[in-house]
């Protein structure tokens, strides 16, 4: 079968429903979905009912409300759809109410404080606008629903609830001011976004023989090897047969379940590979990027592959980010950032240009914590990925373009309408230009903006989350000025345009980002420049903060407070499992393997004595190995006293500073001397798979 027959056909898509329901029935789904029509029970009744019938003709015997906690990942709890009749016969059955909401227990999911634990009463409520799919088990299938997960109180406990809130308050503030600008027929926004997924394969045997890489994600200790990525030949090379069929039963589920996998290939570091899709609506790209980290980890074990995710799995090499690719369009204009020959819809892309400028000058802080966590802090600045400055690059043509509309002394129609024709031009200009900055971590890039320091293992509703509120307010801002000003609006909106780009022009880089000098220009202009996550978290907390969650009414100061709190408890646990898996594996592993070094070289030295042969080589590296086992005992008990302390410290912010600045330093110093055993011990005697091993 080709892809376009198979596409989609695991999910409740527009064929499906077509099919099972009836065109008014149709109809009416289609308006809740578009334009926000309530879901009455008569209609959530049919719709669980096709839903039900068209799962169980493909062989499901179960449901779940899958959800996105505020711990990470994903979340699901399977029901039957068993059911007794009025005699008590076992039939299979599922309601509008069932499909509508689920009760979950929430008791062990973090809530930062804002439940106790015996509130353990949560709520998942289904989101129609992601549709449901069916998830393949051994011999069977679970319909899945996507949906939010609220308390019972109505308070925010997952990801999902404040990116669609907050596409609303985007929708409010762009169709706002096109009704201002003249526009009378834009009436529903639609946010697209399509995440770039970059990740690891390895051999599963090689990873089983690493407990750091079992539990952490990512390598504790490892030498560098001989050949790492320095011959650059990995990146869109030849790709290997193993690794292509793994991705083409990847592409195959893919496919079945209606993500649009467009590009795979070879990624920079050996073993290391990106996946990117079609753009789609926001909401729908990301549940479907989630799922997708869930396929590719199940499909790589079918091949005796495991698919490594983490933002740094191997110290050395590059890391996997995930770049988040995002525009806008209404129903009037299909992309905002697409400009074209219509003098109404180029302001619009203006708007939309100086929108973005705003909200990354106002709230870049905030957009680097969307992306803030112990993974990802080990990429950000690692001439590897965008530094934790929040910069804007918008190429030569475009960059040259505003600098003359800021050159302009007053603006006219004939002023005006040489702009829409310059504009004409710029997609192909730009689409050629744009994109040779690998380096900003904010890129327009012909007809979209690109964030790229999202990492690979995280969920890119927080960054889609961030990037919709500060274009929101760019857009609340122009309209707030417009109103105020009176004449000829179209030649107002490039005024209000100019005075942005004057403020703004802080935020506006079109260097190399990895230069050490920018990280001191950047200094000079005033902009942040956050180095880890703690130093960032107490921005969800502040007035400014809170003033902007509250206005668009994505998340209340509550909410945020219990956010923090969360970050700090996550950040804290994963620097502790790392701290306490490094202690074990250097005094269960390393030490041992030591030890048996130590007694071969001992040996030898007898064996060499008794024999009449100089001994003064061996005596060598026999002290050199005592040093060593003298120096990492230390040094691991270094770092289980700094263990102790942050494990006995209440405070949430004085225990994640003490991860950075002495837990960090401790673990560092603990590698430092293990990796320098690595290249000398015997290769019998090493008791963990080496990097050499792991990337070719």
């Amino acid at each position: 079968m080709t892809t376009a027959q198979i596409f989609g056909e695991l999910t409740f898509n527009d064929k499906v429903m077509r099919e099972k329901l009836s065109k008014e029935l149709y109809t009416e789904f289609m308006d809740t979905i578009h334009i926000g029509k309530s879901l009455d029970k008569r209609l959530a009744d049919n719709i669980a009912h096709a839903m039900k019938e068209w799962a169980i003709e493909k062989g499901a015997t179960h449901f779940t409300h899958w959800f996105q906690p505020l711990r990470g990942g994903t979340a699901e709890k399977h029901d039957s759809f068993l059911s007794y009749d009025e005699r008590g016969n076992v039939i299979e059955r599922f309601s509008g109410s069932q499909l509508i909401q689920s009760e979950p227990d929430a008791s062990s999911f973090p809530s930062g404080g804002m439940r106790s634990t015996f509130e353990a009463r949560g709520y998942t409520a289904w989101d129609p606008t992601s549709p449901a799919y069916l998830l393949r088990a051994e011999k069977t299938f679970t319909l899945v629903i996507p949906s939010v997960f609220l308390s019972w109180t109505g308070m925010v406990l997952d990801h999902k609830t404040p990116l669609l809130r907050s596409h609303l308050a985007l929708e409010d503030s762009a169709i706002k001011l096109r009704r201002l600008l003249g526009n009378r027929n834009a009436k529903s926004l639609n946010v697209f976004a399509g995440p770039e997924q970059e990740y690891f394969l390895i051999p599963k045997a090689l990873y089983e023989k690493r407990p750091d890489l079992k539990i952490c994600g990512r390598t504790l200790f490892g030498a560098a090897p001989a050949k790492g990525q320095q011959m650059e030949d990995h990146y869109f090379g030849a790709i290997k047969p193993k690794v292509l069929r793994f991705m083409e039963d990847l592409d195959h589920e893919l496919y079945c379940l209606g993500i649009p996998s467009k590009t795979r290939h070879n990624e920079v570091a050996p073993n290391q590979f990106e996946i990117a899709p079609l753009y789609e609506e926001a909401n729908r790209a990301i549940d479907h990027n989630l799922l997708l980290i869930d396929i590719m980890k199940k499909t790589a074990e079918k091949h005796d592959l495991v698919c490594l995710v983490h933002e740094k799995p191997f110290d050395g090499v590059n890391g996997s980010g995930k770049h988040l690719n995002w525009s806008i369009g209404d129903n009037t204009c299909g992309n905002y950032l697409e400009p074209s020959a219509s003098p109404l819809k180029n302001i619009t892309f203006l708007n939309t240009i100086g929108a973005v400028l705003l909200g990354v000058q106002e709230y870049g802080g905030l957009l680097r914590l969307s992306v803030a966590d112990a993974g990802n802090d080990h990429r950000l600045g690692a001439n590897e990925a965008p530094p934790g400055i929040m910069s804007v690059y918008l190429g030569d043509y475009l960059s040259k373009m505003l600098d003359n509309i800021e050159d302009i002394k007053s603006m006219t129609e004939k002023k005006l309408s040489e702009i829409s024709l310059g504009l004409r031009r710029l997609p192909k200009i730009v689409r050629d230009s744009s994109d040779r900055n690998r380096t900003s971590p904010i890129a327009f890039t012909g007809n979209k903006f690109e964030f790229r320091a999202v990492g690979s293992a995280q969920n890119c509703s927080e960054a889609a989350t961030m990037i919709n509120l500060m274009v929101a307010y760019g857009y609340d801002y122009i309209h707030d000025r417009l109103q105020k000003m009176s004449g000829n609006i179209k030649e107002n909106a490039l005024i209000v345009l100019k005075d942005i780009l004057q403020k703004t022009k802080a935020i506006r880089f079109e260097g190399n980002n990895y230069d050490n000098q920018w990280h001191s220009t950047a200094e000079e202009r005033g902009l942040p420049n956050f180095k880890d996550t703690p130093s960032c978290l107490h921005l969800l907390t502040q007035e400014k903060t809170v003033k902007l969650f509250e206005r668009y009414n994505v998340l209340s100061e509550t909410e945020l407070h219990s956010k923090q709190e969360i970050r700090f408890e996550t950040y804290i646990k994963t620097k502790v499992i790392e701290y306490k898996v490094a202690g074990d594996m250097s005094r269960t592993m390393i030490t041992p393997a030591i030890i048996k070094q130590i007694t071969l070289l001992s040996n030898a030295v007898v064996s060499a004595q008794n024999a009449g042969v100089p001994v003064s080589e061996i005596s060598q590296d026999l002290e050199l190995f005592k040093g060593f086992y003298i120096n990492i005992k230390q040094k691991t008990d270094n770092l289980e006293n700094v263990l102790n302390r942050i494990m006995a410290e209440v405070d949430v912010k004085t225990a994640s500073r003490l991860c950075v600045s002495d837990g960090d330093k401790a673990l560092a110093e603990l590698r430092e001397i293990v990796d320098a055993v690595e290249v000398r011990i015997h290769a019998d005697l090493w008791p963990i798979t080496k990097y050499q091993d792991l990337l070719l």
